[in-house]
């Protein structure tokens, strides 16, 4: 049994960025994880777009973690080399109610100390986003968009750098506090540690109960999206949202930092947090609902949907409240409970663990760790270099001369890269997200099966061990015929 001082239970977005920063210190750091690699559920299925803080209530934790991760994103992109794009977002509306539901989202935001919030008219409007459907609008210069799964994967790929280990498959399966420390059961092993950080996301409620914490309600709210072809993306520079309500942003239409459009998400209370189809109906409604301030939406251009669940904590009248971030002595010695990390968790996931980290030391004082580094280097996407650089890169590794993803364009290089990744992660959807492959038109129709037969050349993995994403999600389950 394997003695830890720290284990984050969760490899989303947000524990990635806790396990992160803990590795400032000298701290012998593990993160469980029940998926097979990061990012596969909240922190993967989103929108996409780094807020500006306008949205949430003032003094909340939302609202200031929001804005602080907001502030810091480009540094962050450029130190993690993943893709952030400050493109900028408008509300845009049409009425009388309108009008003022944006002058009072512009006062709220200033009193969260958002910044870069105007009011501007129709003829600006179009200016900024010219297909854009309204009669005015709120402009946030400061809100963007970015690559969930690049941000993931590089915050916890910085994290192993500086020492985390990750253990995929590894559901937790109870908790039990035993002198001084935590004795953690899993599906594959028992684990012992001084402090464990709940950061389960869709499973927060389940480990808080684990831990002896008591007392809260998460609901599910489920959003339905549609992913449209690249050649959609240039004409749309930055996202478009209708005019909020209280709770619900609504369904809008935003840019992805690879040239693609979204469509979503609606929001449907659900208490199953495994499924994630997508009916036909809910598809129809986004593209009516969307159309209304986007009217570039054809069903030539629908290259894929999806579904995410935000993990919601409400209180007894069924209101959703803020961000929970919590150290219960009295319940649970040294174990931080974060509950209800939904929107803006995205943004926000830094502060987050940089919050996490602060509070633990007012309990211990913590060595810092020299050897940290802040810094980490993501694959070299080959398509985006100028011609000299291509050519010089094809000199020295030659199988940068080899498209495996004819789509998106993709090397062998890089492919074989991602199959080499520093998680270990072994998945078909690991090296999608890792590389873009298989995410253009044809979704894979040319390169996968290129893909997996590298995958089982480079690993050893028989072909009927290989898995699409997840535990039961087997490629292959025989053969159709014999060679020769």
């Amino acid at each position: 049994m394997e003695q830890f001082d720290v284990l984050v239970i969760g490899a989303g977005v947000v524990g990635s960025a806790i396990a992160r920063e803990l590795t400032r210190f000298k701290l012998k750091i593990g993160v469980l994880e029940k998926n097979l690699d990061v990012c596969c559920e909240t922190s993967g299925r989103n929108s996409a777009v780094v807020h500006g803080g306008f949205a949430y209530d003032e003094g909340s934790l939302k609202a200031r973690l929001c804005v602080e991760g907001n502030q810091e994103m480009a540094k962050l992109s450029k130190d993690l080399d993943f893709p952030f794009l400050r493109c900028g977002k408008v509300l845009v509306g049409s009425t009388k109610e309108d009008l003022a539901t944006l002058k009072h989202t512009i006062a709220q935001g200033e009193k969260n100390k958002a910044t870069g919030l105007t009011l501007i008219s129709k003829e600006e409007l179009h200016q900024l986003v010219p297909a854009a459907v309204g009669e005015f609008a709120m402009y946030s210069k400061n809100s963007g968009i970015l690559d969930p799964f690049g941000y993931t994967i590089a915050l916890a790929e910085n994290a192993a750098q500086n020492g985390a280990r990750y253990f995929f498959d590894h559901e937790v399966t109870s908790i039990l506090r035993q002198d001084s420390s935590y004795q953690i059961t899993t599906t594959h092993g028992i684990f012992r540690t001084r402090w464990v950080i709940n950061s389960a996301g869709l499973g927060c409620g389940k480990i808080s109960d684990l831990l002896g914490i008591h007392g809260y309600r998460v609901i599910g709210s489920k959003g339905d999206y549609i992913i449209l072809d690249r050649r959609t993306g240039c004409k749309l520079p930055m996202p478009i949202y209708p005019v909020p309500s209280n709770t619900y942003m609504g369904i809008h239409v935003t840019n992805t930092t690879d040239g693609n459009v979204i469509i979503g998400p609606n929001a449907e209370t659900v208490t199953d947090f495994s499924y994630y189809g997508v009916p036909q109906t809910n598809m129809d409604y986004l593209a009516k609902s969307a159309s209304q301030i986007w009217p570039h939406i054809h069903r030539a251009d629908y290259i894929r949907n999806y579904s995410g669940i935000l993990p919601k904590w409400v209180d007894e009248n069924g209101v959703i409240q803020d961000f929970k971030i919590e150290i219960r002595p009295e319940l649970a010695p040294n174990a931080v409970n974060l509950v209800g990390i939904e929107s803006p968790g995205l943004t926000a996931a830094v502060p987050i663990g940089r919050m996490v980290a602060e509070m633990m030391q007012e309990y211990e004082s913590f060595s810092y760790n020299p050897a940290f580094q802040p810094k980490r280097n993501g694959i070299l996407r080959f398509e985006q270099q100028d011609d000299e650089t291509k050519a010089r890169l094809i000199a020295q590794n030659p199988d940068y001369g080899e498209i495996i993803c004819r789509c998106e364009k993709v090397s062998k290089a890089e492919i074989l890269q991602a199959i080499h990744n520093p998680l270990g992660v072994s998945t078909v959807t690991g090296i999608k997200y890792r590389t873009r492959s298989m995410m253009g038109r044809c979704q894979g129709g040319y390169c996968q099966m290129r893909i997996t037969k590298l995958m089982e050349e480079e690993l050893g993995i028989h072909p009927q061990d290989l898995r699409y994403a997840h535990k039961n999600s087997w490629m292959f389950t025989g053969t159709i015929r014999k060679e020769g």
